[in-house]
C-alpha cells in the first residue's frame, strides 16, 4: 500500500509524454487531451514496462517501485506510490529528458547482445513447428533457410523441445542426439537459443525435488501454489530464493556445457502471474519477482525476454509480445508503436515479434487465409528494426513476386547490418535507442504524435505502408534533405504523399 501523497503535475503548452507500459505504445504520446490511467503494479500487459515517464519539454518522472499515473484535464497525476518519486526538469527535449533519466537511474552497461543478432535475421522455429518440434524438423528448417539463399543467423528452438517444464533436458524421443544437432547448426553458421520458463510441471521428479527444497511458491498451508497459464497448469519457481535461482542457472549452464547452446528465450515472468503469491523467500512485489526472472539472462550474450520490469540499459533483447496475423491493433499495427516505446524506456535491443505474426492459436485456425501482402509489408516494416525475426520462412509461405520482394529485403538487411551493429554498440555506451521517435531526433517540429514511421539512429527515416491494399502513404519529413530509396531527394520540413506499391518500402537517408 502507498504511504505517499499523490503528485499532480500541470502539463505545459504543447507538452507530450511517453513511458510506462510498452504494450500501450499505440496510446502514446500522452498530452493535454489524453484521458487515460495506467497502473504499473502487478500487470504490465505481457510485455516490458518501466517506472519512467519522459516529456518533450525536458521533464521526467521516475521511481524504483511501481506507481499509477493518470493523464486527465491537462494534468499528470502520480499515485499509488510505493517509493520516492524523482522529478526532473530543464533537460530541453525528449532526448534530453530520456538521457538524463537513463544516466541517473539505468546507465548503460557497455555490453551488447551477440553481434549476429544485428548483422543477420533471427529465425524462430515456433510457427513452423508449433507444439511439435523435433531434431529432424529443426535441421530441415535450417537447411531450408540456406537453400532459399538466406544467411545463417540466430536460430531459436521454441517451446516443447523438452518433455516437462522444469526438466530442462532435451526430450530424447524427439531430439535423439541434440549435441550433434547443435554442432551441425554451428558448422552451418547458426547460433542456437532454446526456450525456457519459470513454470514447473507438477507430478514430476523435478517438481517433487523443488517442492521439498522450498524452491517453489506455496500457499498459506504450505501446499504448492499451482497456477493456470497458457500451457496448462504449473508451479512457479521462487527465484527470490538464492537456492532456486542457483538451481535454475545451473540448468541453463548445463545446456551450454553439454550441448553448446548459445542463449535463451526466457518466456513468462509476468508480474500478474505472481499476484496470488502471499509469501516468498524474500519479500517482493509482483514486479520484483519479474526482476528476479530477468536476472536469469544477465550472464549470457543471447537472452531474449517478452516480459521485463526495469533493467533498462542492459544487453538483453526485448521482444514485442505475440501478434496475431492481421493488420489492426493487436497485430501489425502495433509493432512500430510498441518498439518505439521499448527504446524510450531503456530497451534499445528491440525485436518486433515474428514477421507475419507469432500468435500460435491464430495460425492454427488460419488454414488457407494466410496473407502474402501482410507478410511482405511486415517484412518491410521490420527490416530496419534493431533485430528482425522470421518464423514462417518466406520460401515456404510466399511465391512469385512476394517471395522475390522479401528475399531482396533480406539482402538490404545484410547491407544495413554493420550500421545497425554500430548503433547497438553506441547504445551500449550511451543508452540511446537504436530505433527512435521522430520527435526524439527532431524536437519542436510538431511531429510528436507520429508513430507510423520511425528513425533508425539519426540517419534513416523509414515509412512503411501499414494499411491493407494501400499503394501510397503520407510521409512527414523533418527539416533537411532526404535522399530516398527511389533516388529522389526531398527537402523538409514537409508532408508528402509517396508512391509505395507492394515492392517498395519507402526509406530515406539524411543528406
Amino acid at each position: 500500500m502507498s504511504n505517499f501523497e499523490p503528485i499532480v503535475i500541470q502539463l505545459l503548452d504543447n507538452e507530450y509524454w511517453w513511458g510506462g507500459i510498452v504494450a500501450h505504445g499505440h496510446q502514446m504520446p500522452y498530452d493535454a487531451g489524453s484521458n487515460i490511467r495506467e497502473e504499473l503494479f502487478g500487470n504490465i500487459w505481457g510485455n516490458q514496462a518501466c517506472p519512467l515517464l519522459v516529456s518533450s519539454k525536458g521533464r521526467y518522472v521516475w521511481s524504483e517501485e511501481p506507481f499509477a499515473f493518470e493523464f486527465k484535464d491537462g494534468r499528470l497525476t502520480i499515485d499509488n506510490i510505493r517509493s520516492k518519486i524523482e522529478l526532473g526538469e530543464g533537460q530541453g527535449s525528449l532526448r534530453g529528458s530520456y538521457l538524463a533519466a537513463c544516466g541517473k537511474f539505468f546507465p548503460p552497461s557497455g555490453k551488447t547482445p551477440n553481434e549476429l543478432s544485428f548483422t543477420a535475421p533471427q529465425y524462430n522455429a515456433w510457427i513452423d513447428m508449433l507444439r511439435h518440434p523435433t531434431q529432424e524438423k529443426v535441421l530441415k528448417y535450417a537447411q531450408a533457410i540456406l537453400d532459399a539463399g538466406m544467411p545463417p543467423g540466430v536460430l531459436v528452438i521454441d517451446d516443447w523441445w523438452h518433455r516437462n517444464n522444469g526438466t530442462w533436458r532435451f526430450d530424447k524421443e524427439t531430439f535423439p542426439d541434440p549435441k550433434a544437432m547443435v554442432d551441425r547448426l554451428h558448422k552451418q553458421g547458426f547460433l542456437v537459443m532454446v526456450w525456457l520458463t519459470d513454470y514447473v510441471t507438477p507430478d514430476t521428479r523435478e517438481f517433487l525435488f523443488l517442492k521439498d527444497k522450498g524452491f517453489i511458491f506455496a500457499d498459506e498451508k504450505k501446499a504448492p501454489l499451482i497456477e493456470r497459464w497458457w500451457n496448462g497448469y504449473g508451479a512457479i519457481l521462487d527465484l527470490s530464493n538464492p537456492g532456486a535461482f542457483a538451481w535454475m542457472q545451473e540448468q541453463m549452464d548445463e545446456l551450454v556445457r553439454q550441448f553448446g547452446i548459445d542463449g535463451f528465450k526466457l518466456d513468462g515472468g509476468d508480474p500478474f502471474h505472481y499476484r496470488n503469491v502471499k509469501k516468498s523467500f524474500e519479500p517482493r512485489t509482483p514486479n520484483g519477482h519479474c526482476e528476479d526472472f530477468v536476472r536469469l539472462g544477465m550472464k549470457y550474450d543471447l537472452a531474449e525476454f517478452r516480459a521485463c520490469w526495469k533493467f533498462g540499459g542492459q544487453h538483453l533483447m526485448q521482444r514485442v509480445r505475440d501478434k496475431y496475423h492481421g493488420w489492426s491493433e493487436g497485430g501489425f499495427a502495433d509493432i512500430i508503436p510498441s518498439s518505439l516505446a521499448q527504446g524510450i524506456m531503456g530497451y534499445p535491443y528491440s525485436c518486433p515479434d515474428m514477421v507475419g505474426g507469432g500468435e500460435d492459436t491464430d495460425f492454427l485456425s488460419l488454414g488457407t487465409s494466410f496473407e502474402q501482402e501482410l507478410f511482405v509489408r511486415w517484412a518491410q516494416c521490420s527490416t530496419f528494426f534493431p533485430i528482425i525475426q522470421y518464423s514462417n520462412l518466406p520460401s515456404r509461405v510466399l511465391g512469385g513476386e512476394p517471395l522475390k520482394i522479401v528475399l531482396e529485403l533480406v539482402k538490404l538487411r545484410m547491407k544495413l547490418g554493420p550500421e545497425i551493429l554500430e548503433l547497438a554498440r553506441q547504445a551500449a555506451r550511451t543508452g540511446e535507442p537504436i530505433m527512435r521517435y521522430m520527435a526524439y531526433v527532431f524536437p519542436g517540429e510538431g511531429i510528436e504524435a507520429v508513430i507510423d514511421q520511425y528513425m533508425l539512429g539519426d540517419k534513416y527515416l523509414v515509412a512503411p505502408v501499414m494499411a491493407k491494399g494501400a499503394t501510397s502513404r503520407k510521409v512527414k519529413f523533418p527539416h533537411g534533405s532526404w535522399r530516398g530509396d527511389d533516388g529522389n531527394t526531398v527537402t523538409g520540413p514537409c508532408e508528402m504523399e509517396v508512391q509505395a506499391p507492394l515492392a517498395r518500402l519507402p526509406w530515406y537517408a539524411r543528406v
